[in-house]
């Protein structure tokens, strides 16, 4: 009969691609470096029980989703009872070991933020998008933006001289967002992807909570809806209109829907570069190309 471990490395490599180690089946939680992700990451999990019918369960942190296992279809109730048991304890750990990579990653949030300096308004980054630093911080060289979940200050994305984005290892970002201005009654309030784009609106009047990426909108404009019930929400949608499915436009739109609010996107002049996606994109091409 086959090592289970050998079986279960066959089902990580159909979806990781070739790794040179074999599991370890003692059914606690273990991190692995995905291959193709950054050199000295673990970003990828996983548990393996040996025992009765071989089952596991694995996936990434950075990709999300869970990928379930088994050696062989339970015969019997109480084998597919004890598969399924064993299932949820793996879903467990990877709860708590989630829940403590948030809370650690909050922690640094916090300190940095704390001991961090104003942002230059000169900062390459803020330049090149033509904003102002809106209450940024600074560390070094790189742009600190906070994201917020329940007025709690839970991560970091950190920007470099040369637009290099990061967030903090294991930080939360699901749900969480980096506000601009104060979000008033009877106030309409945006929701958008990038923080240059929400700066960009932010100037314009409106006030702004900034998602990050297009598959946060819609938990960002839940979370915003749940707090906020009667709050006039305008999710200002990215127009990828290079990509494949224009991932940003069916993003907002999936995101309005969700919370019943309504869809932005930049209207773009005949002469606008088919490169330009966001109303950032559209603000700092237009400063450049105004006619003198």
């Amino acid at each position: 009969m086959t090592d289970p471990a050998i079986l279960f490395r066959e089902a990580l490599q159909s979806v990781f691609g070739p790794l040179d180690w074999l599991p370890d089946p003692d059914g606690t939680i273990h991190r692995f470096h995905v291959p193709g992700d950054k050199s000295g990451t673990l970003n990828g999990w996983y548990t393996l029980f040996a025992d009765g019918i071989a089952s596991g369960a694995f996936g990434s942190w950075k990709a999300g989703g869970t990928n379930t296992w088994s050696s062989r279809e339970p015969h019997n109730n109480h084998e597919a009872e004890q598969v399924r048991q064993r299932i949820e304890q793996a879903r467990r750990q990877r709860e708590d070991e989630q829940r403590k990579r948030q809370i650690k990653a909050a922690n640094v949030a916090q300190r940095w933020w704390r001991d961090a300096r104003r942002a230059d308004p000169d900062h390459p980054y803020l330049i090149a998008k033509c904003v102002r630093p809106h209450g940024l911080r600074q560390r070094g060289d790189e742009l600190l933006i906070p994201l917020y979940s329940s007025g709690v200050l839970v991560n970091l994305q950190r920007i470099t001289t040369n637009g290099n984005k990061r967030f903090l290892f294991g930080g939360r970002i699901k749900g969480a967002y980096s506000p601009l201005g104060r979000i008033t009654p009877g106030k309409p309030l945006c929701i958008c992807e990038g923080w240059a784009t929400g700066a960009t609106l932010h100037e314009s009047g409106y006030t702004v909570a900034c998602a990050m990426n297009a598959g946060n909108l819609k938990p960002v404009a839940l979370a915003l809806r749940a707090e906020y019930h009667t709050a006039e929400i305008i999710i200002a949608g990215d127009d990828d209109r290079q990509t494949e499915g224009n991932p940003g436009r069916a993003a907002a739109n999936a995101a309005a829907a969700a919370c019943g609010g309504l869809v932005t996107f930049p209207e773009w002049p005949a002469d606008a570069p088919l490169t330009l996606s966001d109303f950032n994109d559209l603000a700092a091409w237009s400063r450049h190309h105004a006619p003198a």
